[in-house]
């Protein structure tokens, strides 16, 4: 029975090292400050990109005007390569997501991808003398136009419709 006493000397060393580390854990959590604040969402400037795209496009894009300033622009890009696809994300007043999104891909695609395979309603509303159809989803929720030049423009994101429908009214294409 000489090697009994080892063995409890190696757990009791064990346990001994685990309380040290626990309570040093437990200090850095204590006294370091950290910050659990929600991040201040960047706001970005989309005007040459906004300018780039409408030189580039074989479609009038689309973006916000007259928006107030508690809509803030936070992603913006124009792909010209497989489809002429244009996007413009914002944080709402509310901090939900809305997304502009244009392109000349097949528009049962475009629209599935964009919305997160949201599914038509069949409702329909006019905004600012254009036709939007509703489109619901798990994820996102969207106004899809069906474009006059072979393009297709979608307002999605976690918004309200109400919101999705303030950006949408807001929209000018040249």
């Amino acid at each position: 029975m000489a090697g009994t006493n080892g063995k409890q000397k190696t757990a009791r060393d064990m346990i001994l090292s685990m309380g040290v580390i626990v309570l040093v854990a437990g200090f850095i959590y204590l006294f370091i400050p950290h910050d659990e604040s929600p991040r201040e969402v960047k706001r970005v400037d989309y005007r040459v990109e906004l300018l780039t795209a409408r030189r580039a496009a074989p479609y009038p894009v689309a973006a916000p005007e007259g928006l107030p300033d508690a809509w803030k622009a936070t992603s913006v890009r124009y792909q010209g390569d497989d489809f002429d696809a244009w996007h413009l994300g914002f944080h709402d007043p509310e901090g939900e997501y809305v997304a502009v999104e244009q392109s000349t891909q097949p528009r049962p695609v475009f629209v599935d991808e964009r919305t997160k395979g949201a599914q038509e309603t069949g409702k329909t509303e006019k905004i600012d003398g254009r036709t939007w159809t509703r489109y619901v989803g798990g994820r996102y929720d969207a106004l899809v136009l069906e474009g006059t030049e072979g393009s297709t423009t979608v307002v999605t994101g976690t918004a309200s419709f109400a919101q999705l429908t303030k950006m949408a009214d807001a929209l000018k294409a040249e």
